[in-house]
């Protein structure tokens, strides 16, 4: 019995991919359910074999993009440059061979 499911991708001709939860947190999978004239029935396919295919199909893709957008990436804000020295370097000592700026 499948408990949720979130839909993947609709196909032009209403095949259908749904990621689905089933009875258990590990139970996860991809239904595909084609199109009323084709015929066919729903299948279930098993997550490692839907990804494992290895194809650019417009499904897979979108499953793909679904799990990348699990993950965010923070923006890290890059501090504008001051031109003056870090904070605690006022009061060094030239290095050796440097001249030290009467500024």
């Amino acid at each position: 019995m499948t408990a949720a499911r979130k839909l993947i991708h609709a196909a032009s001709n209403d095949d259908r991919w749904f990621l689905c939860l089933g009875d258990g947190p590990t139970d996860v999978f991809v239904l595909h359910e084609p199109n009323g004239p084709s015929g066919g029935r729903p299948s279930r396919i098993e997550l490692s074999a839907f990804l494992g295919s290895g194809t650019g199909s417009p499904e897979r893709l979108a499953l793909l993009g679904m799990i990348g957008s699990l993950v965010t990436v923070p923006l890290v804000a890059v501090p504008a440059s001051s031109g003056g020295p870090e904070p605690g370097a006022a009061g060094a000592e030239p290095s050796p061979g440097e001249q030290a700026s009467t500024a």
